[in-house]
Order: C-alpha cells, then structure tokens, then sequence
C-alpha cells in the first residue's frame, strides 16, 4: 500500500530507477530525446576498429561505442575478389547480410556442404551455431554487403578444424512462390 503522498513509481517514469534517460525536470518534455532519439550515422564516418578478415574490410556503423546500441550491431564490409572468410559461427546471435554489389557465396554445413548464392539487393540470414564461410563469389569484382547481428557482442567462433566438402550441393530457396529451376 502506498502512502497518499507517495507516487508508485511505474506511474510515474521520473521517479522510476529503471528510467535513466535525462530528467524531463530538467531538460524538458521537447528535449528529452534530442540527445539520447535517433542518431544518423553518416556512411563516410564508420568505425573500422572492428575485427578484419585479410582482404576484407568491415566497418561499424551502430554499436555500443558509437550510440550506446545493447542489442544490436551492424556495419559494412568490402571483401575483395576471391576473397574469403575461414569457417566460424557467431554463438547464439543471428546475422544478416545484405548485399550492395558484387556476388556472395556463402557454404555452411558441418562440412560446409551446402552452397547458395546472393546478388545485389538479397539478403542472407545465418542462424545462430551454424559453421559457414563468406565468399566473394567474383574474381575481379568487389563485394559489398551490409552486415547485422542480434547482439553486441564481437562472438566469432573460428572452426579452422572442418574438413570442406569436395563438392557443395547448391541449396536452393524454394517455396511456393518460388520454383526449383
């Protein structure tokens, strides 16, 4: 039971400790998010103190260091022609690769058995645990994609262990909407 003169604090979010954002007391109701509200990341100020890949090129665009972002990171990365990633998976985050320009081959498997292609404008979502490799699919084109994952956190787990394929079967999205070719 609250005294009369006491207001619960989910009723009201200045008194509630969960609410660390400015005091609208002290800023006022027009201002409260004019420093902590959207943040627009200019494309040519991205952050490349990030982990690199030779012939590779990532940068940060949203993380804890540049917005304060707890649950999500995201970036660009060029990769050069022929160039590739060794096999990893990033723990229990989810990723998602949009692509810019240029062609992406992605292998996963436990023997990077499978294989799938994507070209400008399609996006790649990698689940989490699931060993793959990023490959520039051209030999004299770069690649470029935009990356995001489900958390913060920089979890790259590298398998330089696993045996590749000899052969990787092409996976194909297939729906009804979309036919096997």
């Amino acid at each position: 039971m609250h005294d009369d003169h006491t207001q619960d604090p989910a009723q009201d979010p200045a008194q509630d400790p969960a609410h660390d954002h400015h005091d609208e007391r002290a800023h006022g109701p027009s201002e409260r998010w004019k420093h902590d509200g959207v943040r627009v990341i200019p494309g040519d100020r991205l952050d490349a103190n990030t982990a690199q890949t030779p012939g590779m090129f990532r940068q940060a665009a949203i993380n804890a260091a540049r917005v304060g972002a707890q649950k999500i990171w995201a970036g660009t990365v060029a990769i050069q022609p022929d160039a590739k990633t060794g096999v990893h998976h990033h723990g229990d985050l989810e990723s998602v690769i949009y692509v810019v320009s240029g062609r992406a081959r992605m292998r996963w498997g436990e023997r990077l058995e499978y294989v799938a292609e994507a070209g400008p404008g399609d996006f790649i979502f990698v689940p989490p645990y699931v060993p793959h490799q990023e490959i520039n699919a051209s030999t004299d084109e770069p690649l470029h994609c935009v990356l995001v994952r489900s958390d913060n956190e920089a979890v790259v787990v590298n398998l330089p262990d696993v045996a590749a394929a000899e052969a990787p079967e092409t996976v194909y999205w297939v729906d009804p909407i979309h036919k096997h070719p």
